[in-house]
C-alpha cells in the first residue's frame, strides 16, 4: 500500500469530513556545522474537521518541526520538501505575505513557552487585539473588546483588568490561557497545541487541558495536540499519530491503539505512563537516534527487544495491521499484536 493510500485509510470513518490540513511526504533538513540534521523524513498527516489528533513522540521525533513547517515558522536553515495543503491550497513555497493570510486566521498555534511567545513590553490585551486587527476589518475598540471576550472565554477572571496588564504580571497558567485566547481570537479552523502544559504543575496542567477541550467543543475547530505523554492523548484525542526519528511509527483511533498497539515504540510509551496501582514504570532503554546519522533500516531497532536481521536493512512501511484501519510501521506487528508486554 502506498503512503498516500495508507493515509486515506487511516482517516476517521463514519461519515467523516474531508481533511482540513494535509501533509504529504514532508521532509525537513537543517544545515548545521556538523552536517545536515534529518529532522523529518517523509511524514504524512491529515487533520479532519472537528477532530482532535494527537501527535506523540519523544524529544527529537519530529512532531513539533512537522507542525512548525505547516505554519511556515521554520528558520531559513531548514530545507523543506513535500506538500502542506490547507483545504487543497498548497502552503509550501508561498511568499511570507501569503503564508500570513493563513497563519493566525486559518491555522493557529499555542506555543510551549508563553513567557517567550508573548511580548514582555506589550500589554496582554493589546497583543491579542493586534492579532485580531491583523486578520479582521474592525476598529481598535472592537479589537480590544474581542481581546477581553477571549480572555473571559478561556477562564481568566476580571478579563478587562487583566487585559491591561503585562505578561510578567500573569502566572504561568494564566499566561498559557492568554496564549490560547490569542490563538483562537480569529476563529481558526486548525488549532495546533505544541506541548502547552510542559512547564506547568500538575493541577494547572489539568486546567489548561480542560480549557483546550472546552474551546474545541465550542468552536468545533480541528485540534492537533503535540505531546510526549500518551496519558494526555487518552484524555483529549480521537486519533493518534506516533512519530519516531522523523517518521510515522503508528496511527489509528486512540481506543484501538491503547487496546492493542501495533508498534514496539508505542508499547514503550504506554509502559512509561504512571498507572496509580503501584506498578513500576518501564522507561524505554537507550536514547533516540542522532539525526545527523540516523540508523539504517528501522530507526527504533537499537532500542527494540524484538529486533531481527530484517530490521537492520529494511525500513518498515506504514501499513494496515489491526481493526478500524490501524496502521503501524513494524515488520512484526501481526505476530506480536496481542502479545506485547505492556503491563510490565
Amino acid at each position: 500500500m502506498s503512503t498516500a493510500a495508507a493515509e486515506s485509510v487511516g482517516a476517521p470513518k463514519g461519515g467523516a469530513s474531508a481533511a482540513v490540513l494535509e501533509i504529504d511526504d514532508l521532509h525537513v533538513t537543517f544545515k548545521t556545522e556538523d552536517g545536515p540534521v534529518y529532522a523529518v523524513r517523509g511524514v504524512d498527516l491529515a487533520v479532519h474537521e472537528s477532530e482532535v489528533l494527537g501527535v506523540v513522540g519523544e524529544s527529537g521525533s519530529g512532531k513539533s518541526v512537522t507542525m512548525l513547517a505547516a505554519m511556515g515558522l521554520l528558520p531559513r536553515t531548514a530545507t523543506i520538501t513535500g506538500s502542506v495543503k490547507f483545504r487543497g491550497h498548497e502552503l509550501l513555497g508561498l511568499e511570507q505575505g501569503d503564508v500570513r493570510r493563513y497563519r493566525g486566521s486559518k491555522l493557529a498555534m499555542i506555543f510551549q513557552d508563553p513567557l517567550t511567545a508573548l511580548n514582555p513590553v506589550l500589554k496582554v490585551g493589546d497583543q491579542i487585539a493586534e492579532a485580531v486587527l491583523a486578520h479582521q476589518e474592525v476598529s481598535g475598540n472592537e479589537a480590544t473588546a474581542k481581546a477581553i471576550q477571549m480572555l473571559d472565554l478561556v477562564g481568566i477572571p476580571q478579563p478587562a483588568t487583566r487585559a491591561d496588564q503585562y505578561p510578567h504580571e500573569f502566572s504561568g497558567g494564566m499566561r498559557q490561557r492568554a496564549m490560547i485566547a490569542m490563538a483562537i481570537c480569529n476563529d481558526p479552523e486548525v488549532l495546533i497545541a505544541d506541548e502547552p502544559t510542559t512547564a506547568l504543575d500538575v493541577t494547572i496542567q489539568a486546567q489548561i487541558l480542560e480549557v483546550i477541550q472546552e474551546v474545541q467543543e465550542l468552536t468545533k475547530s480541528a485540534v492537533v495536540f503535540i505531546t510526549h505523554d500518551l496519558g494526555v492523548i487518552a484524555r483529549l484525542a480521537t486519533r493518534v499519530r506516533v512519530l519516531y526519528a522523523g517518521r510515522s511509527a503508528e496511527v489509528g483511533n486512540v481506543d484501538d491503539i491503547f487496546e492493542n498497539p501495533g508498534h514496539p515504540y508505542t508499547v514503550g510509551l504506554m509502559s512509561s505512563i504512571p498507572r496509580g496501582d503501584g506498578s513500576r514504570l518501564r522507561p524505554i532503554p537507550g536514547s533516540p537516534p542522532n539525526m545527523l546519522a540516523p540508523p539504517s533500516g528501522c530507526a527504533f531497532r537499537p532500542r527494540c527487544p524484538y529486533s531481527a536481521e530484517i530490521c537492520e536493512v529494511e525500513v518498515p512501511a506504514l501499513r494496515l495491521v489491526g481493526k478500524n484501519d490501524q496502521l503501524a510501521a513494524c515488520h512484526f506487528s501481526e505476530q506480536l499484536m496481542g502479545h506485547w508486554d505492556v503491563e510490565g
